[in-house]
């Protein structure tokens, strides 16, 4: 389970840097536009020739969008992780560690199932995306490799709940 446990975590790291990529890329590429906007407008203005071939990126909406894609599909493993989601258990505190423990369990089952059956899903879309050649409008990218990397990430995410439901009902059963 060690090693299991190991190589699910690795891979989430792996993931979490890959977003933050991601992120970096975004703001480099929306930066870079807007300097090159702004260039533009200093050109129209004062016609200095050193920028007259200069334009803003094309397909910038595209690209921060796909890399926007990627930053939240792969940063949600490690949110999952950290246990970095929101969480309310104002009821939950009041039950006994035992009960406590069992909602953790079907929560986490639950929540499991419900990336898992995600992951799927995007594998069916996607491969439905790729047969329709499904397409940005300003790049012409392709939508499917981006979900099927949504898919990827919810596998991760099925993975991190398999690993906390083994740790949930070695709780449970202990207590």
């Amino acid at each position: 389970m060690n090693l299991f446990e190991g190589c699910v975590k690795g891979l989430v790291r792996y993931m979490y840097y890959v977003a933050g990529l991601a992120i970096v890329g975004m703001m480099v590429i929306t930066t870079t536009d807007v300097f090159l906007r702004f260039c533009v407008t200093l050109y129209a203005t004062f016609h200095w020739s050193f920028m007259e071939s200069w334009r803003p990126i094309p397909g910038t909406y595209d690209l921060v969008a796909m890399a926007g894609s990627v930053a939240a599909a792969f940063a949600m493993a490690h949110t999952t992780v950290e246990s970095g989601h929101v969480a309310v258990s104002l009821v939950i505190r009041l039950f006994t560690q035992k009960i406590q423990a069992v909602f953790k369990l079907v929560t986490d089952t639950l929540s499991g199932l419900l990336f898992g059956i995600l992951s799927v899903r995007c594998v069916v879309y996607a491969r439905d995306l790729k047969e329709s050649g499904e397409v940005s409008m300003t790049l012409q990218l392709p939508f499917h490799p981006f979900v099927y990397l949504l898919a990827f990430s919810a596998f991760a995410v099925t993975l991190v709940f398999l690993i906390a439901i083994i740790n949930d009902m070695k709780k449970v059963i202990s207590k």
